[in-house]
């Protein structure tokens, strides 16, 4: 893992892209999401997360739903919307061009 500071604007700048793949692959609580952040260079903390996929609701990039838990209170689980889904084919067609464009000035 990366912990030089020099590149938290792009961790920053990138998060919103990254917790939409976690959605993207499937529907998801937030524990689940800050999970899997945490195994990574996105770690973030609730604080970060929930005003995050607040607005991505806001946005209609995100849905929730209500499910029943075993384990205490009904959870909130996110999905993509449409609207998410194309967001998120879009970044990743970006991406791939970023990802070629700097392999190419590296040469």
């Amino acid at each position: 893992m990366i912990n030089d500071n020099g590149f938290t604007a792009i961790r920053k700048g990138l998060l919103e892209f990254v917790v939409l793949k976690i959605i993207g692959s499937h529907s998801v609580y937030v524990p689940d999401i800050l999970r899997r952040l945490a195994e990574t260079e996105f770690a973030t903390q609730e604080g970060t997360l929930y005003p995050l996929l607040s607005r991505l609701r806001r946005d209609a990039l995100v849905d929730y739903e209500w499910r029943e838990s075993e384990a205490g209170p009904p959870r909130k689980y996110y999905r993509l919307t449409k609207s998410g889904e194309a967001r998120l084919a879009a970044f990743d067609g970006y991406w791939d061009r970023l990802d070629h464009t700097i392999a190419r000035l590296g040469r």
